[in-house]
């Protein structure tokens, strides 16, 4: 803001003092409020970048994970598919096996005979 202007406040800064009420040969004593509002800011900001970059991670690391899921679904829906292909090829088979159990009960009853 321009000496003497009315400009922005920050918070937890004061008004600066009328000219010529600062003492002589020292910082204001506006300055050390200021450095200290400065110092809070970098921390802040330095914090929340820090929180970005975790977030940026765990958005990363979530979307691998949603791939991965997605991955997951297809093989699984590729197995299915392969069980179903199974089954319809063993229903015959199962047919078969008993219709051969019948025939071996027929043949066992004839050999008994003769």
């Amino acid at each position: 803001r321009p000496e003497g202007g009315v400009g922005r406040m920050m918070p937890g800064e004061t008004p600066p003092a009328p000219a010529g009420t600062a003492a002589v040969g020292g910082p204001c004593a506006n300055c050390g409020v200021l450095q200290q509002n400065i110092n809070e800011y970098v921390a802040a900001l330095i914090a929340l970048k820090q929180k970005m970059i975790d977030g940026d991670r765990l958005l990363t690391e979530y979307e691998q994970k949603c791939t991965d899921i997605l991955s997951f679904s297809i093989c699984i829906s590729a197995l299915r598919c392969q069980v179903e292909e199974m089954l319809q090829k063993i229903l015959p088979l199962e047919k078969c096996q008993e219709e051969l159990g019948s025939l071996k009960a027929e043949l066992e009853e004839k050999k008994v005979c003769l």
